[in-house]
């Protein structure tokens, strides 16, 4: 890739991040600009651009993805009270950089997401 993302440049050791866990296919770090007192990201280390890019073949990816996150919000010790997961799509849907992402939000309650 000539021009990586953020995230792939974390991955690859080129930008340092406070991480959590780290496997063949996952890395897990702390948000650097966490909006609850556990905030930490889930990303794997193949890059998709969003989840509209991820076909049938990646099933196998996407659950170990997802089972990790698991193991964060336990290991982060918000599992037992509670925590949300996010994963933000494109730019509507709120996607800041461009880098299929889990968001695990948790520490303290945090409501009902209402629609508008």
């Amino acid at each position: 890739m000539s021009n990586p993302c953020l995230f792939c440049k974390i991955v690859a050791g080129e930008i340092p991040a406070k991480k959590i866990y780290e496997d063949e296919q996952v890395l897990a770090f702390h948000d650097i600009h966490p909006q609850a007192p556990v905030h930490a990201l889930i990303i794997p280390k193949h890059h998709w651009a969003s989840l509209d890019d991820v076909a049938p073949r990646d099933r196998p990816l996407l659950g170990h993805l997802l089972e990790r996150t698991a193991h964060v919000a336990r290991e982060l010790g918000v599992a037992d009270t509670g925590y949300r997961t996010l994963i933000n799509t494109k730019a509507h849907g709120g996607q800041e950089v461009f880098h299929i992402h889990v968001h695990v939000l948790g520490g303290r309650p945090l409501g009902r997401m209402v629609a508008p």
